[in-house]
């Protein structure tokens, strides 16, 4: 394994979780735009990106294909509500041994970047309550690409702005889903899978993850 350079991490389940806040705003946002109670845990799987949701919802609960226009309002107003959401959120929580781990590695010079399913504002949002920010210099967002792959190679394209081309042996990635390990192996990195989410370290072991740990207090391979 060569020295690692940089870590990219996903967000939901991985570095925190938000106690249900984006299905409340989620679901805010719909009972405001068309009168309906969209419980979005019925419809949707961890690691889906915000696009997808958007998609899913208006097919499954409103009953038919939204336009274009029609899911971007619904991803407004879901931003709309998200802040209030995160901020009354009694189940938010930073999964352990983050909190130890980001600074270590930011003192050791690694670069530090996120791969998330949320649109931009939305990853911010949900990483302020922690103070979470302060460790990300770059990533790639739902609002980069519907697909996690592609938005995975967004984000190591963003990180060659902080100096030399991100080498692919170099880089890692950290997620709670097969779908993140999925999509690091997709744009040609190795991936942790941490069981913080709704998986197993057999299920990530099995999704192909490179490492599969409890948690990254234990056995983080950096």
């Amino acid at each position: 394994m060569s020295m690692i350079k940089a870590i990219l991490f996903d967000i939901d389940g991985t570095l925190l979780v938000t106690g249900g806040a984006g299905a409340v705003a989620w679901q805010r946002a719909f009972l405001e735009l068309y009168g309906v109670e969209a419980n979005i845990e019925e419809h949707t799987h961890a690691g889906m990106t915000d696009p997808e949701i958007a998609e899913i919802v208006f097919r499954e609960v409103i009953g038919r294909d939204g336009s274009a226009q029609e899911r971007a309002e619904a991803i407004a107003g879901y931003l709309f509500h998200l802040q209030e959401a995160v901020d009354e959120s009694a189940g938010y929580r930073i999964m352990p041994g983050i909190e130890e781990l980001l600074p270590r590695l930011a003192g050791e010079g690694i670069l530090l970047g996120i791969v998330t399913g949320n649109i931009e504002s939305a990853a911010h949002i949900k990483l302020a309550r922690g103070n979470l920010n302060r460790f990300f210099a770059f990533g790639g967002y739902g609002s980069d690409s519907r697909d996690r792959v592609e938005l995975t190679k967004k984000a190591l394209e963003r990180g060659e702005s902080f100096g030399d081309q991100l080498r692919k042996d170099e880089t890692i990635a950290v997620g709670d889903t097969p779908r993140d390990v999925l999509a690091g192996q997709g744009a040609g990195i190795q991936v942790v899978g941490v069981a913080t989410g709704s998986y197993t370290v057999d299920e990530l072991r099995e999704a192909g993850a490179d490492w599969a740990i409890r948690n990254v207090a234990s056995d983080f391979p950096v």
